[in-house]
């Protein structure tokens, strides 16, 4: 998958004259003191949260391992904290990942599935493609015998907005080869994770 270009042609200066224009439109004066530095702030803010689409997650798995020692059961991390924001309201989706593979021969850095967390959240998504991306990402790039990602998160477009519940959370799931197929499998990659346990903490 190839990079995606971050800005498409837009200028930052029009970047920060669209922050203008919504906080005009919020009823406020861009030009007083407490607001005139903040496009240039929610800009720069912007640059780190959708730091995702200037990278390709698969590149982080390239670099892999094979001496093992012969080592071929389950590989599991847990509590990945990661943000990403709604693709429908633009609000912040604050949560946790759980990533498991079943490696054939090599293994992976266990950063680098963090980062492969992260080059996915670090877009505008919804939480089922989320999911969905990590889990395609990590099985066309290692070519394991399964995978399995868990996703719990919060999101900020309920609790802040529309029905305003809090203390709610999303779980969503995906499972690929041995944790599809295997109900042992996916028992045991459950086990490790202790979803029922967990939470977002957000």
């Amino acid at each position: 998958m190839a990079k995606r270009t971050r800005t498409r042609g837009v200028t930052r200066q029009e970047a920060e004259e669209a922050v203008r224009t919504l906080l005009r439109w919020a009823g406020e004066d861009p030009t007083r003191e407490g607001l005139r530095d903040t496009p240039a702030r929610v800009v720069n803010a912007y640059r780190d949260w959708f730091a995702g689409y200037s990278v390709d997650p698969r590149e982080y798995l390239r670099r892999t391992f094979e001496e093992v020692a012969g080592y071929d059961e389950m590989v599991v991390l847990r509590d990945i904290a990661f943000e990403s924001h709604c693709e429908h309201h633009m609000a912040p989706i604050i949560g946790r990942a759980h990533v498991g593979y079943l490696p054939t021969n090599k293994v992976v850095g266990i950063s680098k599935l963090a980062r492969v967390v992260d080059g996915y959240a670090r877009r505008f998504q919804v939480q089922e493609k989320l999911t969905a991306e990590i889990a395609a990402c990590i099985n066309d790039v290692l070519k394991p015998r399964g995978v399995g990602v868990v996703i719990d998160a919060v999101h900020q477009c309920m609790t802040t907005r529309g029905v305003h519940k809090r203390g709610v959370s999303m779980v969503t799931s995906k499972m690929l080869g041995a944790f599809r197929e295997d109900a042992r499998t996916r028992a045991e990659f459950l086990r490790f994770i202790d979803i029922t346990g967990a939470g977002a903490n957000a």
